[in-house]
């Protein structure tokens, strides 16, 4: 049997459990009880229910635990691929030889800030701002933002390393036959 399969078993037969306790204390409140029930079946009918309430514990702290275990993992797969995406970007930067500043304005641009924006957050103007990006795209041989971003894209997929080996060449092919 699946897992899934264990766990529906186990989800209906807590449910039968429930019933059973809910219905016993609503025919106790009401006062009508459609039959009498031998000691012996009634204590069977008990044990069997507290049995399953009890395996429902278990299996839903179990599901809980190994929920909480799956959410540290994937955090610390998004951390190490956040690490690797900061390297990708500062290879990339020094490759170009981008200033201190030309990093800050790239970062910026990247996670798709308009030019007022980056000035209003490095305090600069916008015209400084329109020059940087500008020796940017230069420096990395692109003719604007979405260019760059699908550099880092390319390298993150591991595409496109054929021709001279440079990252972005397709990208940059296809822009000039573009034009």
């Amino acid at each position: 049997m699946t897992r899934a399969g264990a766990y529906l078993v186990l989800l209906v037969a807590q449910a039968m459990c429930a019933v059973l306790f809910s219905s016993d204390i609503l025919l106790s409140v009401t006062g009508y009880y459609p039959g009498p029930l031998s000691w012996t079946t009634r204590e069977f009918l008990e044990v069997g229910a507290l049995v399953g309430l009890l395996l429902g514990l278990a299996f839903g702290s179990a599901l809980v635990w190994r929920a909480f275990g799956d959410l540290r993992r994937a955090e610390a797969r998004l951390e190490r691929a956040s690490g690797a995406f900061n390297d990708l970007l500062n290879a990339r930067f020094d490759e170009w030889g981008l200033t201190a500043a030309e990093r800050d304005v790239a970062l910026f641009a990247i996670k798709g800030l308009t030019v007022q924006d980056i000035a209003r957050l490095r305090e600069t103007s916008e015209g400084t701002v329109k020059a940087q990006t500008a020796a940017i795209y230069r420096k990395a041989q692109v003719s604007g933002r979405p260019q760059l971003l699908s550099l880092f894209i390319e390298d993150l997929m591991g595409t496109d390393r054929e021709d001279s080996g440079q990252p972005g060449e397709k990208v940059r092919r296809f822009a000039q036959q573009a034009d």
